[in-house]
């Protein structure tokens, strides 16, 4: 089917920041999850964490504000909270493999209904890198995911199963896509719908799902503001 009036990934990002809970220790993976720090809820502290070594940055700077000495793992400029730290790349990882996160938000390429996530590489194409998502999605105490609700191509991003190598096994518990906030039953291997855009049926949102989808009670609208 043609998908009509999806999220873009600021919103995706916007609803994303909603859960984030004051004082929670986040990590946000580089690209689209970086978006998350923009949209900090007013009156909640959250303390982001970047791989490269920094505990506490904020916002990303205005354009021509930029101190290019501080940036996170994907060479973005950032800001600093009150408190901020840093610490070398040993440190840093101490911190992920300790349990010491909250939270990690990650993209992916695929979700599997068992919590399953591959999100560094197409089959055998280009350099193997998985970088430090496989022991985010091992360390973090809750891993979400950000995503489109399918590929470029049509293709269903939330699958049965993965079929591209995966991060990590077991271990997503949440996912925002473009269509709607999915929870993932790992223990019982299936999707629950938490929410959905207004004006899709859930027949239509099954139609561009790759698992079954479940239902638990009634499920919420899918309302974000209007950015770009």
């Amino acid at each position: 089917m043609s998908i009509q009036g999806q999220l873009n990934q600021e919103q995706i990002a916007w609803r994303a920041a909603q859960d984030i809970e004051d004082g929670a220790y986040v990590n946000l993976g580089i690209g689209f999850p970086e978006k998350v720090a923009a949209y900090t809820i007013d009156g909640r502290e959250p303390i982001f964490h970047t791989e490269n070594g920094v505990l506490g940055f904020g916002r990303a700077p205005e354009k021509g504000e930029e101190d290019w000495d501080l940036i996170n793992a994907g060479k973005k400029a950032i800001t600093l909270k009150p408190g901020a730290a840093f610490f070398d790349h040993a440190t840093s990882f101490a911190m992920i493999r300790g349990g010491h996160l909250d939270v990690a938000i990650l993209g992916a390429l695929q979700v599997a209904s068992n919590g399953d996530i591959a999100n560094w590489r197409v089959g055998d194409k280009g350099v193997p890198a998985v970088g430090g998502a496989m022991d985010l999605v091992n360390g973090a105490k809750r891993v979400a995911v950000l995503t489109d609700h399918v590929t470029r191509d049509g293709k269903p991003k939330l699958v049965e199963a993965c079929t591209f190598p995966l991060t990590g096994v077991g271990c997503v518990t949440r996912v925002y896509t473009s269509l709607a906030v999915i929870d993932v039953d790992i223990a019982n291997a299936r999707f629950v719908v938490l929410e959905k855009l207004p004006h899709l049926s859930m027949d239509d949102l099954q139609s561009v799902t790759g698992a079954k989808l479940h239902v638990e009670g009634d499920v919420g609208a899918l309302q974000v503001p209007e950015l770009s």
